[in-house]
């Protein structure tokens, strides 16, 4: 049996969807990793390794797959959730962003009062592509004080550059397209 790499590994599981949300956008699916327990935890004890040396108060998971990956990070690591949501669906007083997308416009949203001051916070998602939610979560993040100690994806999609849009800040994802 050849020897496989955990990228590798990922790769094999993560679902190509073509021509969603529109034609011409190759959908990346992590679904398959979440559905597998012994490979979502290994997922998350990677991510754990890789920011172990971190000071983390708080970890913000970026609507919808980023609060499944964030909220068990922060459960494994004894920290705080703080959802990062689409316009609407936070029920206290929020603080919103709007920002353009590859294939749309779109306002996220966190709660005024989501952390303290000087809080130190990791942001997860699943997917890194331009950049432009990863950027507007920071952004609201920043308005909030919080210090950005880096941002973490399963997927980051090289070709797009996002890297050069949130230089300055430290990003670490796993597996690479």
């Amino acid at each position: 049996m050849e020897k496989i790499g955990f990228e590798d590994l990922l790769k094999s599981k993560i679902r190509d969807i073509e021509d969603y949300p529109k034609p011409g956008i190759v959908f990346r699916d992590i679904t398959p990793i979440l559905k597998d327990n012994n490979l979502f935890r290994l997922c998350i004890d990677y991510i754990d390794i890789n920011i172990y040396n971190k000071k983390i108060d708080y970890i913000a998971g970026i609507d919808a797959r980023g609060f499944i990956i964030g909220s068990v990070l922060a459960n494994k690591l004894n920290k705080g959730f703080i959802p990062i949501r689409k316009k609407g669906k936070l029920p206290y007083k929020t603080i919103a962003l709007s920002y353009d997308l590859e294939y749309s416009k779109e306002t996220i949203e966190i709660h005024e009062d989501a952390i303290e001051k000087n809080s130190n916070v990791l942001i997860v998602d699943d997917i890194l592509a331009t950049g432009g939610t990863v950027k507007a979560s920071i952004e609201l993040l920043e308005k909030l004080n919080a210090n950005i100690v880096g941002v973490c994806v399963l997927i980051e999609l090289t070709g797009l550059k996002a890297r050069e849009k949130l230089e300055g800040y430290d990003i670490f994802s796993i597996v690479k397209y």
